[in-house]
């Protein structure tokens, strides 16, 4: 039987435990997921009572929550979870010394805000790419794969360790052929980029980005255009590698140059090559491994950051249909 404690917390500024109608939320949604109860114990303290680790891990997140409040900043309901799931991980760390660095040391800072991990496999993903100049990271749709990649460019551009941020994917067609689109090569192979470009905006102002566009210092292109190159000092994202050949993968692997970093992103179980043709990524997470230099993430639906109703779908899909859409 879990060992029931009560434990009071006190702040500074008691104003800000006046409990005004977002915090009382906030609380509440802390109260619901750990069975903690949380009570008003005069003007500038905290009572927490319920089991010792739940305790443990709603006092990390309310400090983390006040830490933010006291700056003039808000905390959304997304962010209290992910805070819930990091303070988890951080907590099972003390214990297991394996697993990555406690959430405010992977933080990546971008112009707009911090990006923080919000699940322990997003944890250990964005630790590979602090440390590692070639990272895989393979699982499922709304787990964070790209964004956060991008989130570490920008970063790393902003920082002035790389010169330069390379987006690349994949342009395979979904029905239509692009010679029979209407428009210019740009306007045709744009809309396959887009949620590249969304990243970016999301990390930088649309300004910035734009006018480091037109500089050369970000670029973003189908993967075809990498052929011959030789990319140094750049930060270097192929996005949707399930739909590469295995004559690609190798060929984007190799344009890996001095003082660059690559991450390779993708999700086997939406391959959209035809019939008979191989993904480059499933041979090259077989053919990599254990190189030096090289870390491999594996992200599940528990790392899913979108809506909540988007892990059950991949969940219901991985227990009732498997991989059995998945192509070689």
């Amino acid at each position: 039987m879990a060992n029931i404690i009560t434990k009071e917390l006190s702040f500074e500024d008691a104003g800000l435990v006046s409990l005004t109608p977002e915090l009382q939320d906030l609380l509440r949604h802390i109260t619901q997921t750990l069975d903690v109860s949380i009570e008003l114990a005069g003007s500038s303290h905290l009572r927490l009572t319920g089991p010792e680790d739940k305790v443990a891990i709603a006092e990390t997140v309310i400090g983390r929550l006040y830490a933010r409040l006291s700056q003039g900043n808000t905390m959304s309901q997304a962010e209290i979870e992910a805070a819930m799931r990091m303070a988890s991980m951080d907590m099972g760390r003390t214990q297991n010394p394996d697993l990555p660095p406690q959430a405010f040391e992977l933080s990546i800072p971008t112009s707009r805000y911090m990006v923080l991990p919000r699940s322990a496999g997003q944890g250990a993903y964005m630790d590979a790419l602090k440390q590692s100049e070639l990272v895989f990271v393979e699982g499922p749709a709304g787990t964070g794969k790209t964004y956060l990649a991008v989130a570490m460019g920008v970063s790393m551009l902003l920082a002035g360790v790389v010169d330069r941020i390379i987006l690349s994917r994949p342009v395979v067609e979904a029905g239509e052929h692009l010679g029979f689109l209407p428009g210019d090569l740009k306007e045709k192979i744009d809309p396959y980029l887009r949620p590249l470009y969304d990243a970016l905006f999301d990390m930088m102002p649309g300004d910035k980005v734009s006018k480091r566009i037109e500089r050369g210092e970000i670029e973003v292109a189908p993967l075809a255009f990498m052929r011959g190159r030789t990319l140094s000092k750049a930060y270097i994202i192929l996005d949707e590698a399930q739909n590469t050949t295995e004559m690609q993968m190798k060929m984007f692997l190799t344009r890996l140059g001095e003082g660059s970093r690559m991450v390779i992103t993708g999700d086997l179980s939406q391959i959209d090559l035809p019939n008979g043709v191989r993904s480059g990524l499933r041979q090259a997470l077989y053919v990599v491994e254990g190189i030096e230099g090289v870390r491999m993430c594996r992200l599940n639906r528990s790392d899913v950051v979108r809506h909540p109703l988007v892990g059950r779908i991949v969940e219901a899909y991985e227990s009732k249909v498997g991989l059995a859409t998945t192509r070689t």
